[in-house]
C-alpha cells in the first residue's frame, strides 16, 4: 500500500494506473511513427476497456448495487473486472488497427503493460495472505475487552476507521448495516479514540453501534501492517489473513469477500 498521511491506498489500483501509463506513453511514441490511428485506437480500447470492467464487475455482483444503484458511479471504491476490461480493450485495439503496421507492437505493448500489471497485482495480493497477528486485544463501548485469538476457527472481519477520516464516514453506514446482518462476524474496530467521542459520533450519524470494538492505542492496525485508514480485512477460520482491502470499501466487495470466507 502507499499512504498518504494517515490515510493509505491500494498498491494493486497504482499497478493499473502505472500500467495505463506506460501503455498510453508507448501507444504516443508508435503513433509518431505509424500516425496518429495508433494513438486515437489506444485511447478508444482504454475507455472501452474501462467502462466494460467496470460493467463486468456490476453485473457479477448485481444483488449488491440493486440496493443503492448509484453507488456504480462511485469507481473510487474499486470493483473492475480485468478479465473483462482487457478482452474488450484488446478487441478494440484488433479491430481499430486491423489495416494498420501500428497493430503488432502497440498489441505487444498492450500485453506487455497489462501482463505486468497482473503480475505484480498477483504478488501483492499473495504478500497479504499472512496470519492474523496473535496477542491483539479490543474493547467495547460498554468498557468490556475481548480477544482476536478467542475467533480463531470460525472466520470474520476486521474493518479499521476512524471519526475523522473521510472515506471511513462514507463506508460506516453501509458497514453497520451489513455487519448487523452478517452471519460472518464484521468487527468494526476503532483507532485511536475513546469511547465517549465513539458513541457521540455514531448517535449522530444514527448508526448501530452492537460491532463497533476500540482500539484506542491502534496495537490492531500496528500488529496488522496497515499504515492508513480504513482498511478492511477478510480473516479464515485458520486464521489467515486472506484479503487486504486499503481504502474505502463498496458493499459489493465486501459481500464478495465475504463469499471468498464462506
Amino acid at each position: 500500500m502507499i499512504s498518504v498521511g494517515p490515510l493509505a491506498l491500494a498498491l494493486e489500483r497504482l499497478f493499473a494506473v502505472l500500467g495505463i501509463v506506460v501503455f498510453m506513453a508507448t501507444a504516443n511514441w508508435i503513433g509518431r511513427r505509424h500516425g496518429p490511428d495508433s494513438d486515437k485506437a489506444a485511447w478508444r480500447a482504454l475507455l472501452v476497456g474501462l467502462v466494460a470492467a467496470r460493467l463486468g464487475f456490476v453485473a457479477q455482483n448485481w444483488p449488491a448495487f440493486a440496493v443503492e444503484p448509484l453507488s456504480i458511479l462511485y469507481v473510487w471504491q474499486g470493483g473492475f473486472s480485468p478479465l473483462i476490461g482487457l478482452v474488450s480493450a484488446a478487441i478494440v485495439l484488433v479491430i481499430s488497427l486491423r489495416r494498420s503496421r501500428a497493430l503488432p507492437p502497440l498489441g505487444l505493448a498492450f500485453m506487455g503493460c497489462a501482463g505486468a500489471a497482473l503480475a505484480a497485482t498477483a504478488l501483492f495480493l499473495a504478500s497479504a495472505q499472512r496470519p492474523l497477528p496473535q496477542g491483539v486485544v479490543l474493547q467495547s463501548l460498554d468498557g468490556g475487552t475481548s480477544s482476536l485469538d478467542d475467533r480463531m476457527g470460525k472466520p470474520f472481519v476486521i474493518n479499521l476507521w476512524a471519526t475523522w477520516c473521510p472515506p471511513c464516514q462514507r463506508e460506516m453506514p453501509m458497514m453497520v448495516t451489513e455487519a448487523a446482518r452478517s452471519p460472518v462476524p464484521i468487527l468494526l474496530v476503532n483507532q485511536g479514540e475513546d469511547a465517549a467521542k465513539v458513541r457521540a459520533w455514531l448517535d449522530g450519524k444514527h448508526l448501530g453501534s452492537t460491532d463497533v470494538h476500540l482500539d484506542p492505542n491502534q496495537n490492531a492496525a500496528a500488529a496488522i501492517g496497515s499504515a492508513g485508514l480504513p482498511a478492511t480485512l477478510f480473516v479464515d477460520s485458520k486464521g489467515v489473513i486472506r484479503v487486504l482491502h486499503v481504502g474505502e470499501i463498496s458493499r459489493a466487495a465486501l459481500l464478495a469477500g465475504l463469499r471468498g470466507l464462506e
